[in-house]
């Protein structure tokens, strides 16, 4: 015992006899106590921690050669068979868009392969959540990518034919293309027999022609929906009282009919700030419902009100989102000589070229072998336009879409 205790003493006196002697001895001191707390350190770092490290050094010389840099995506595609654009991650039975376009990206080498399952580490957004079977011909995503040689091509060759990459530009950092989109616009292409009588004889759709007084009270009716109204009754899960049920619209318009496949067909063009899930496709389906005479006229002004009004929705195959605006960012950004205008004209061309290859063949062709447009008009009579149901046909239906999805984009 009295060993031990002449030991600590002898310890205790030695300490202070190198404290006394200056900062040197208690420097190297510390730089040892440093050491010791470093390799303690490394012993118990987690797992995670170090696979976190090496996924950053990965690819050194790839990071080095090709640093990460923000752009964004020009897109199109045709959502036959998607289940629309947005990634459910875990959910592979459902794909989307954007699982074979990070799938793509992985496989080009532009984002790093442990980075697919969460893309906020590359700061990926997208304009439009399109829905199930909606096409794109003008969907744009931002995000941080290598840049690396032929980026286009190597990305588009590991993608499947309905689904391109047409164009690429350089962003501010701070871009976010959800954020900086100011306007976005729709095409719905459709057979003009939707609006038709509702006593015509649908079965011989091929042989129905839209008279054009018919055509000039269908766009009277959607030049009503220009400005700025409450469409909390053009989407799932939204209170009249909700802000963002409002929404600003600057056109809506029917063009004239062509023949195609010996059926006749129009496309109806509508921009807006943004939609909501389903708006666009419950627009089309009222004024559908007014013309073929299930509804009278009023039920528009009144589905703006604060009651709730059962809105039928149309079908999604027809819906394509051409464009997308950036008007705002353009004027600040555009022509500060570093950054080029978010603006497409050079891709015109390949953008009417898909359209024509892979988008109105497939709109056409399903329209014509399944009849989506003629079942769903079958549907217009369950509707009851007259009064204000407290739960429509179509909210049961959306019971298990989340409360946000209504602020997405159709």
């Amino acid at each position: 015992m009295i060993k031990v205790r002449l030991s600590l003493s002898a310890l205790f006196n030695r300490r202070q006899t190198l404290g006394r002697h200056g900062g040197r001895c208690h420097f190297f001191s510390k730089m040892t106590e440093v050491s010791k707390d470093e390799q303690i350190a490394k012993v118990l770092k987690r797992p995670n921690e170090e696979n976190e490290d090496s996924a950053e050094k990965e690819h050194p010389e790839d990071e080095k050669k090709f640093p990460k840099k923000k752009v964004v995506l020009l897109m199109a595609y045709s959502g036959k068979g998607y289940y629309g654009m947005q990634r459910n991650t875990g959910t592979s039975q459902f794909r989307t868009i954007e699982d074979d376009l990070v799938t793509a990206l992985i496989k080009s080498g532009c984002i790093p392969e442990n980075h697919g399952d969460d893309m906020k580490k590359m700061s990926f957004q997208r304009c439009a959540r399109t829905d199930k079977g909606v096409s794109a011909a003008g969907q744009v995503v931002s995000l941080k990518l290598r840049l690396i040689e032929d980026i286009m091509e190597k990305i588009n060759e590991h993608l499947p034919s309905q689904i391109r990459v047409l164009g690429l530009k350089r962003v501010t950092q701070g871009f976010n293309s959800k954020n900086n989109c100011d306007g976005r616009t729709y095409s719905y292409m459709l057979p003009t027999v939707a609006f038709s009588p509702k006593d015509y004889d649908i079965g011989n759709i091929a042989a129905f022609r839209l008279e054009p007084k018919t055509l000039q009270r269908v766009n009277r009716l959607f030049a009503l929906y220009k400005g700025t109204h409450n469409f909390h009754n053009f989407t799932s899960q939204k209170a009249p009282s909700d802000p963002s049920a409002r929404r600003y619209i600057t056109e809506m318009s029917c063009g004239e009919p062509f023949i195609h496949n010996n059926t006749e067909f129009a496309t109806i063009t509508v921009r807006g700030q943004s939609f909501m899930l389903h708006q666009i496709r419950k627009m089309i389906g009222l004024v559908i419902a007014v013309i073929k005479g299930y509804a009278a006229e009023e039920v528009m002004e009144r589905s703006w009100g604060q009651a709730k009004v059962d809105v039928p929705k149309a079908p999604g195959l027809g819906l394509v989102l051409e464009r997308v605006h950036f008007d705002r960012y353009n004027k600040r950004f555009g022509g500060d000589g570093l950054h080029e205008r978010l603006e497409w004209d050079r891709e015109e061309e390949a953008i009417k070229a898909f359209k024509e290859a892979h988008i109105y063949p497939t709109i056409v062709e399903t329209e014509c072998q399944e009849g989506s447009m003629v079942s769903w008009m079958s549907t217009l009579p369950i509707h009851d336009f007259e009064g204000t149901a407290t739960e429509t046909r179509d909210n049961k239906d959306q019971k298990k879409v989340s409360a946000d999805a209504g602020n997405d984009s159709d």
